[in-house]
């Protein structure tokens, strides 16, 4: 490995997922194919969100904030990592690098705190149907998603500094397929222990809060969910808070796995497979989870696919007409 001092570093090489050619090609169309189509499903859900009234609500305002967010979010990490399956050298500027984890902890962050918003926006939805306009007006839920992508690039900006202050004098090999701040932890020839505490405890921080937003909204909803004498009702909330549930709880599960754990239990191989998954996975996971179990959702779409038919049938009617 290459030995350099850290005034003189300009690039990092990426050693990336795989080590043959062969497996590189398989895995470089598979994540093709699931970029995109976190583009068109995200992309599409904003669009639907947008083009349809039955849909400008709080709920799908936020869910809006959210696929604009996984298109980010996938988008800083994917496009550079096909790029590098089909690559001899992958190498990453040392700039670069730091732009890279500077979005990636921002939109991560922004994910985690609408998330809390969300589970937010259902508690009133269900427990103060009587008050809910007047809680969650668009004024109220404006100011709720720019404090959240406020918060999440404040946040970045105070981890990212820390972690491109650090020294890199032993190597500038990264074990990953991008700049994450374990493995850079781990280049650093320096103590970095008061780093990445500061760094675990902002993640901790963020994700322990938003989680305390969720499990108590989700305390109240079940309990109001139980004293509903409609089952119609309960089929409705537990319709609407489902698909909210299923999502979050992948997104917790992988990000609690990578940033909460012990810095002594870190396996590189199984930290690669869990940040596939947070990273380019979960956001092509989303849109679909909230489409497929998602009435309104699914009703928005028919009608949007019934709207753009019926000037298409017309077109071939009015051409069979004049032949």
């Amino acid at each position: 490995m290459t030995r350099r001092n850290h005034t003189s570093l300009t690039e990092f090489i990426l050693l990336g997922l795989a080590d043959t050619m062969e497996l590189q090609v398989i895995l470089f169309l598979l994540f093709l194919v699931i970029y995109t189509l976190t583009v068109w499903g995200n992309v599409g859900m904003i669009l639907l969100i947008r083009t349809d009234s039955q849909l400008h609500t709080p709920m799908y305002f936020f869910l809006a904030n959210l696929s604009f967010v996984d298109v980010c979010y996938s988008s800083t990490i994917t496009p550079k990592m096909l790029v590098d399956l089909l690559s001899e050298k992958k190498t990453i500027s040392f700039a670069g690098c730091f732009l890279q984890l500077y979005f990636f902890i921002a939109l991560a962050t922004t994910e985690c705190i609408l998330f809390g918003l969300m589970a937010y926006d259902r508690y009133v939805a269900i427990c103060n149907p009587l008050l809910y306009s007047l809680i969650m007006s668009r004024t109220v839920c404006l100011k709720m998603a720019a404090g959240a992508f406020t918060a999440g690039f404040l946040n970045s900006m105070v981890n990212t500094s820390y972690v491109s202050s650090l020294p890199f004098c032993s190597s500038n090999v990264i074990h990953h397929f991008f700049c994450d701040s374990p493995p850079l932890f781990r280049l650093s020839c320096s103590d970095t222990r008061l780093n990445e505490s500061i760094f675990s405890t902002f993640a901790g921080m963020n994700m322990v809060g938003a989680l305390l937003v969720i499990l108590t909204s989700y305390s109240y909803i079940l309990f109001s969910i139980f004293h509903m004498h409609s089952g119609e009702g309960k089929r409705k909330a537990f319709s609407t808070c489902g698909s909210h549930l299923t999502a979050l709880t992948l997104f917790y599960a992988t990000a609690i796995y990578t940033y909460l754990r012990p810095s002594s239990s870190y396996s590189l191989d199984k930290d690669k497979v869990a940040s596939v998954f947070y990273t380019v996975v979960i956001p092509m996971l989303n849109p679909l989870i909230y489409s497929l179990r998602n009435r309104e959702v699914k009703k928005a779409l028919w009608n949007v696919t019934i709207r753009t038919r019926i000037p298409f049938i017309s077109l071939i009617s009015l051409v069979n007409f004049l032949n």
